[in-house]
């Protein structure tokens, strides 16, 4: 048993109230636990606990053993000295305050509720497990569970917000700047995100703007600055948009140190970071001020038929320089919108309406369920477990909760393992 356990069940009060007394046989009235302390000091504050005849208004200090006291010298500490009330699973001794009067002392051992350590014990129990809770997460309720990943999709806006924020101070508060950073990694994908990060990094962003007009210098610049047009090719169109990358690199001053090597490996055709480069640019040249249509936006649809943007022609029979292939259309897939949705436009909408004091969840959240889930292994797992991931709100909750819950064992912040431990 750890001391985070014993946290739980003072802040939920499972244990049982009824003839509660001190170690030195007081009775004990809880009218309120206090609010939990997540730093350093006493572990509740603000409590409000009667004593015998005296209600008392201070802090809670929870231990395993009463001795924990003297072991983390809180005995020296004054952040201690309005401590109220010790609470311990077993008391080992007596505590003193500064004045040599006795702190209070509650025992809980005798006090809790069996089924509450059998489901803790179960749940942290020393086996070869995907997640602590598989074997019983079936059996949580789906309102529990969907109200809770609710909650983690909001909670995982909320960290990625802070991503678009420290873009946002590099930029100088530029949107459309952030939104092209953060586009051209999502355009990366996996393999290629944080090279394609590098590149729209070494740019200031206004070259981009004064280019846009003009598709194959916006091609040319973005394909120059990955490093693609490096060495000789007798392929026309790359001779093309070498020379005006040449152009415009010695115009705008361009240099692409630092930006980190583009890869091909292992990838499909259809991913190929030549053609993603190219729908880039295309979504450049097409669309003006392209950050404040996305944040006007709300409907999935509406997002495919602006997003939705082919190459160049010249990639209509290409996947890369110099090599014919059979000509068809690359245009971007709607699966692929998706996970611009999922994983630049939402976050960033997230954001940009904090930044503005508005509450954005309502239309996050109807955009959300409008997308398809995700299909990665992490979410495989959990619908092997029980099916949850019925959109992309509640995979990205998944996600949340796989990441900072499950792998970090904090079974007693999530609803879900407080659910298994008190059901």
């Amino acid at each position: 048993m750890q001391e985070d356990f014993l946290h739980f069940i003072w802040k939920h009060k499972k244990f049982h109230q009824e003839q509660l007394e001190t170690t030195q046989y007081e009775p004990v009235e809880i009218w309120n636990v206090g609010t939990h302390n997540h730093n350093s000091g006493p572990d509740f504050f603000n409590a409000q606990i009667k004593i015998g005849d005296q209600l008392w208004a201070g802090n809670v200090e929870i231990h395993m053993n009463s001795s924990d006291w003297f072991q983390h010298n809180h005995e020296n500490d004054p952040a201690y000295n309005n401590v109220i009330l010790h609470v311990v699973y077993q008391h080992d001794t007596e505590v003193f305050r500064s004045d040599n009067s006795t702190l209070p002392t509650v025992e809980l051992k005798p006090y809790l509720d069996e089924r509450t350590v059998a489901g803790y014990r179960e749940l942290f129990s020393k086996q070869d497990k995907w997640i602590n809770c598989e074997t019983h997460f079936s059996e949580v309720h789906g309102f529990t569970i969907n109200n809770w990943l609710e909650r983690l999709f909001v909670e995982r806006l909320d960290r990625k917000s802070q991503t678009v924020f420290k873009l946002l101070e590099k930029t100088k508060n530029n949107w459309e700047a952030v939104l092209f950073v953060l586009l051209a990694k999502n355009f990366g994908l996996k393999v290629n995100g944080e090279a394609f990060q590098s590149l729209a990094e070494s740019l200031d962003f206004n070259v981009v703007r004064k280019v846009r007009s003009n598709q194959m210098a916006t091609e040319a610049l973005l394909f120059g600055q990955a490093g693609l047009l490096d060495g000789e090719q007798e392929d026309g169109y790359f001779k093309s948009l070498n020379k005006e990358y040449q152009f415009l690199k010695q115009k705008f001053q361009l240099s692409n140190q630092g930006v980190l090597p583009i890869q091909f490996f292992r990838l499909r055709p259809q991913n190929f970071p030549t053609l993603r480069l190219s729908q880039l640019a295309t979504l450049y040249h097409e669309e003006e001020h392209l950050f404040s249509q996305l944040m006007d936006l709300n409907k999935k649809e509406v997002f495919y038929k602006l997003l939705r943007k082919s190459t160049s022609p010249y990639w209509d029979s290409h996947y890369s320089f110099g090599k014919e292939s059979k000509t068809s259309k690359k245009i971007m897939s709607k699966s692929f919108v998706d996970l611009l949705l999922i994983n630049t436009i939402i976050p960033l909408k997230f954001a940009y309406y904090q930044s503005l004091g508005k509450d954005p969840s309502e239309d996050l959240f109807q955009l959300a369920h409008e997308i398809k889930p995700e299909k990665n292994h992490i979410v495989q797992a959990f619908d092997q477990l029980k099916k949850v991931g019925f959109s992309s709100l509640q995979t990205q909750g998944l996600l949340q909760l796989k990441t900072e819950y499950c792998d970090k064992n904090k079974c007693l912040q999530c609803a879900i393992g407080n659910a298994l431990i008190v059901k």
